[in-house]
Order: C-alpha cells, then structure tokens, then sequence
C-alpha cells in the first residue's frame, strides 16, 4: 500500500500563498505528473511530500500513515532531482550505496538492492565507472538508482530530464516509462514539458495560480480541457482560439466569427460573446471552396504533415493543419474545413463547454 492523500493543504511564503487549500488522491502503483508553468506551485507540492517544505495547513498521508509532521527520512519517499548530485569521487556502486550505509544496513543487503537496481536500470556493466566517465543520460540513472536501492513507498521526480539535450531526453523518458511499467511503484513526477506528461502519465494534474486547475488521463485533459487556461497550455502547437457571438438561427446554434462566417455548434448555451476553440488539427486545408478562408503567412513543412499559420480577414490568427505533401505557399488563400465534433467554446470565466 504506498498511495498519497493530500487533503486541504496549503503553504505561505511570508504574506504570498503558494499552494492553496489542494486534495488530491495518488494510487497505490499510479504515475501522477504535476504540470504547469513556472510559478504555479508544482515543485513546492512534491517537496511538501518530501517533507523538503513545510506544510502550513491540511493533512498528507503515504502509505496510509500521517505524514504531515515526519522528517523527510521518516515518510518512506525517494525523490530524484533534477541535479544529479553525484558524488565525482566515488563509483556509481558507492553513490548507489552511500545512503544505505550512512543508516548502517548490512553490507550484504546494500549489494543485493544495488545489484537490483542495476539490473532493472540495465546498468550492471557502468557499476564501477565514476560520474566523470558517464554520459548525461547515465548520470541521471545513477540518480533514479540511488533513489531505488531505498524501496521506497513512492518516487517523487522533480524535472528530472530538463538538463538532458533533445534526443538524449526523449530516450530517457523512454527509459523512465518503462521502468514504472517493470517496477508498478507510486510516483510522482515534476514538468513543465507537456509531452513529458503526456507521454507517462496516468492522470495529470495541472496547476495554475497555486491551485489545481483539472486532473484527468492525458488524453481527457487534451480533448476535454476544463477551462480555457488548460486548453492553451496542453497541446503542440496550441489551440486556436477565435472571437465568435453565439446565436439561435431557425432552432440552430450558430457561432459567427469575426471575419463573418458562420459555425454551426451543438451546444446548450444562452446567447452572447464567447472564444471558440479548436486545435490545429481539427482545421484542415481543403481544395474546394469553404466559408472559413485564410491566406497563409508561414508554411511548416514538419514531414509527416504540415502547419499553415494564416491570418483571416479580420486579421485573427489561426493554425490549421495539412498533409505533409501540401503545396500551400505563404501568400496564398487557403479554404478551411472545421470539425465541428472537437469545438469548445469558453465563456467570460474562462470555463470550457465542449461541442455534443
């Protein structure tokens, strides 16, 4: 049983609410990621799971036991950060083991969770090597190992990869996906990087202004933001979003844009202002004449498909989407097709009503 239960917690930095009255649930076996932008309170979470910071208001509980007031060594957490930390004068074998003998486990049991760690790390040849002779993506395992040689309840990850290049953070993201798959264990991971969480979470939880703005499996936050914040933070290129009067035409409702054109919607909705919302995915470029058109300003040709950036007439910027054989060029009019199914509309809060 290693589950995480925050209930009501909050944390002040002087007069400056940093975290502000959030319960959540973590399950027992369950990667939960914390996303948001930088300021929104993700990183001072995991740390008051570690006990790194005090929590000021509320109750935790890992494993079923209250945790609130324990010593960070006391909650049976492991937390990789996003500095290696490593020890330049010892082996990977002696980083690995070097908290296990400061507690005075027995020698015999320290190689036995070292060589386990190795193995599930696949690492078994890099254990006499030192942190000099490693390559980043190696430094960072080292880190993760350190981290599992303890047998801890949960794992907390605070942007572990931010400091690895492009290619060498996609493969160790890889790595770090399948390691919750080989190991079932409770963690809780740090970023900023959206396709991050994507890409290994079981829920994502997404932050924003201090309090928790939605949770949901990756693929619900994407197609069901609860707000319009989540819509423009989640998703690579961004949402659209378009100034449109919502009205009732012969029973219908009808969406009109600022460049005069007219959406059909499914929505039960009052009239009024509202943002429409649409990824880029769902404006594709079509041959034949629309009643949406655009003319192109910048064409990315990204292989598999391509991203036409147009302005429309009234000057609103959009994205849409083509194939990766398009032949649009910048300057020319482009005709676009909406698909109406994946439309949301936010209103004057910011909260989203998704298209039936």
């Amino acid at each position: 049983m290693s589950e995480i239960r925050l209930n009501n917690v909050s944390k002040s930095f002087g007069g400056v609410q940093v975290i502000d009255g959030i319960s959540l649930e973590i399950g027992s076996g369950e990667l939960v990621v914390f996303l948001g932008p930088s300021g929104s309170g993700k990183s001072t979470l995991l740390r008051m799971i570690a006990g790194l910071e005090t929590i000021d208001g509320g109750t935790l509980t890992i494993g079923g036991k209250r945790s609130e007031h324990l010593a960070p060594g006391q909650r049976d957490v492991a937390m990789v950060f996003q500095n290696y930390a490593l020890y330049p004068h010892m082996s990977v074998r002696e980083n690995m083991a070097f908290g296990l003998k400061n507690i005075r486990m027995a020698t015999s049991e320290i190689d036995r969770r070292v060589q386990d760690a190795a193995r599930i790390l696949e690492m078994d040849a890099l254990l006499d090597r030192r942190p000099a002779q490693l390559s980043g993506g190696q430094r960072q395992r080292v880190a993760i190992g350190r981290a599992i040689v303890k047998e801890p309840a949960a794992f907390l990850f605070d942007e572990p990869l931010s400091n690895l290049d492009a290619a060498l953070r996609v493969r160790t993201r890889v790595e770090l996906a399948e390691l919750h798959q080989r190991m079932q264990s409770t963690m809780v991971y740090v970023t900023h990087d959206q396709t991050e969480a994507m890409t290994l979470a079981d829920r994502i939880v997404i932050l924003n202004n201090c309090r928790i703005e939605q949770i949901g499996t990756p693929m619900d936050v994407y197609l069901y933001p609860s707000s319009r914040f989540v819509a423009g933070f989640v998703g690579s290129p961004g949402m659209n979003f378009l100034k449109a009067e919502l009205s009732a035409t012969d029973g219908k409702q009808i969406a009109t844009l600022g460049n005069g054109s007219d959406v059909a919607l499914s929505v039960d909705l009052p009239p009024g202002a509202y943002e429409l919302g649409i990824r880029p995915e769902a404006v594709q470029v079509r041959a034949t004449p629309a009643a949406t058109t655009g003319k192109a300003a910048v064409v990315e040709k990204l292989g598999d498909r391509t991203l036409v950036h147009l302005h429309l007439d009234d000057g609103t910027s959009l994205t849409a989407l083509d194939g990766g054989r398009s032949e649009v060029k910048p300057g020319d009019i482009v005709h676009l097709d909406f698909d109406i199914s994946q439309l949301h509309l936010f209103d004057s809060d910011g909260v989203a009503h998704h298209a039936k």
